[in-house]
């Protein structure tokens, strides 16, 4: 369905996140892509890519940890 760039782009993505723990926009900055991009590829095409795999349950991982993070850091940057 995807062209091999694209596939590979979306698991360079995914391994940096999960890896680094990061957010989308640190790995949007760091691939030099938008949010929008990172956010698609992350939660639906690395999903047609690998439905069932160890990857995409740890990149939910790591999402949901940002998810529930959000506040804490939104409140560290106002304070600032």
């Amino acid at each position: 369905m995807y062209t091999n760039t694209i596939e590979e782009r979306i698991l360079k993505e995914a391994n940096y996140l999960v890896n680094n723990k990061s957010t989308i926009r640190q790995t949007a900055k760091h691939f030099h892509i938008s949010k929008s991009t990172v956010h698609k590829d992350l939660t639906e095409r690395l999903l047609n890519i690998m439905p069932k795999s160890n990857l995409v349950n740890k990149v939910r991982a790591v999402l949901d940890i940002n998810t529930s993070e959000r506040h804490i850091r939104g409140g560290e940057s106002i304070r600032r």
